[in-house]
């Protein structure tokens, strides 16, 4: 199913402005009603699994939500403040039938989200949310939802958490970070609930970044969408690598001792040489998305890997490394999957899977990519007020040719809409910087004119 079929789930869950459809109380009601008849009707252990990250909006959207799910028969467990991944792993290894996160990922504090796993740990499948919908939108329609004032507190068991840690000290054996000096950047957002213990289990000399949430600073200026923030602080420290985090913690950026950034680009091409080295990377191949850098698909041709593209969302990676057999995948935007260590894109054990090679190796992350030779790209996001298909819009899709054809084998165009906001992402590289930053800017320019806000 396209996304174009969907009225309220995008590529990761359901997200809007907290309190307004889709994420109205009658709305969010209506959610925890069908996910509660979807359990009962699959299912005889009718529990699920709850996680939220730290938004001010989160507890009253949790509250509702497990409101429903009890309307409809089924038991709620809450892990309080936790990563989106902690959730996958605790609905796949705790016996859960479901688990749920509301969280908004990397987007401002304003917005929330709805995000659904299977009890296998992997996101619900496309048919599925979609079958769900229907649902959904009818209950919001009938049911009279709760007030979120007159709701008790839902209670959080602790224990889940330090599962969750446990099960990432247990990915990286051995693993001590005694002789290295690390910066690690929470966003505000739900890390900050694992990392300080998590790093502190592995010793060495941490210094932890905006780890102090008030409900509205997560992902405000920090955190993986701005990694500047983190590179400025290794470089000031002298620090020997800066792991990053998004709102949720299931993407993971770097940096560099130079304060230089490493995208989810990097991340790959370190891992799949380790792992090809190690015999572990089945079919030498990594699957990406259509936003990855032609570097990276050239620094790992070098190595004996190939490449290959998936449309960007971490669901359809995972797709294609499954047909595929695929033993790594990722974005760049630091959603990377290690298929036998999770289910689902993790940032904390990106960050440990990035520090164990580091300590396994001697290597700095600079010396690890070194060859890593990044064409110039550029990426224009638009704010559109509707996703209308770009190539029936007659001057963006000759814009959108003129950029093909005069780029050819040096570059690439990807123009294409967010699956989680009312945006256009106009993405060019070239290894003529000029003409990417010409064309980039003719596409937006053009989209914003026909599409704007």
């Amino acid at each position: 199913m396209t996304t174009n079929a969907r009225k309220l789930f995008g590529t990761d869950g359901i997200r809007g402005i907290a309190g307004e459809a889709p994420l109205d109380a009658r709305t969010i009601f209506a959610t925890g009603l069908a996910l509660g008849h979807s359990v009962a009707r699959t299912t005889a252990d009718r529990r699920v699994i709850l996680g939220r990250d730290t938004r001010e909006s989160s507890p009253w959207i949790a509250a509702v939500l497990a409101a429903g799910l009890r309307e409809a028969g089924v038991a709620v467990d809450s892990a309080g403040v936790i990563t989106t991944p902690a959730v996958a792993f605790l609905a796949r290894t705790h016996g859960y039938a479901a688990g749920v996160v509301i969280s908004a990922s990397h987007n401002p504090w304003r917005d929330n989200g709805i995000k659904l796993f299977g009890s296998d740990g992997y996101k619900l499948p496309d048919s599925e949310e979609l079958a769900m919908e229907d649902e959904i939108l009818r209950h919001a329609n009938i049911a009279t939802a709760p007030d979120p004032t007159t709701l008790p507190q839902i209670v959080d068991n602790e224990a889940l958490q330090q599962d969750y840690i446990e099960f990432l000290l247990n990915c990286v054996p051995g693993l001590r970070l005694d002789r290295l000096k690390i910066v690690a950047d929470c966003a505000n957002g739900a890390a900050t609930s694992v990392a300080p213990e998590l790093f502190h289990r592995l010793g060495g000399e941490l210094t932890l970044l905006n780890i102090s949430p008030d409900g509205r600073n997560i992902n405000d200026g920090c955190g993986a969408l701005h990694p500047e923030w983190v590179a400025n602080d290794v470089q000031s420290r002298g620090a020997d690598a800066g792991v990053t985090f998004d709102g949720d913690a299931d993407r993971c950026m770097l940096a560099g001792p130079r304060g230089n950034v490493l995208n989810g680009d990097a991340i790959l091409l370190m891992a799949a040489r380790d792992l090809k080295a190690r015999g572990l990377l089945s079919g030498d191949t990594v699957v990406a998305t259509t936003m990855s850098n032609m570097g990276l698909e050239a620094a790992l041709k070098r190595s004996g890997v190939a490449m290959m593209r998936a449309p960007v969302g971490d669901r359809y990676v995972l797709e294609m490394m499954q047909n595929h057999n695929a033993a790594l995948g990722g974005e760049q935007s630091g959603h990377i999957l290690f298929p036998h260590l999770a289910t689902t894109g993790d940032g904390l054990l990106t960050a440990l899977v990035v520090l164990d090679l580091i300590a396994r190796s001697g290597k700095g992350i600079d010396d690890l990519t070194a060859d890593l030779k990044v064409f110039p790209q550029v990426i224009v996001n638009v704010k559109v007020r509707e996703k209308k298909p770009l190539n029936s819009i007659p001057v963006v899709a000759a814009l959108i040719k003129a950029a093909e054809a005069e780029l050819k084998d040096t570059g690439r165009v990807v123009i294409r809409y967010s699956g989680t906001e009312a945006l256009a992402r106009v993405m060019i590289e070239a290894e003529d910087e000029s003409a990417m930053r010409r064309h980039a800017d003719a596409i937006a320019d053009a989209i914003r004119e026909e599409l704007g806000v």
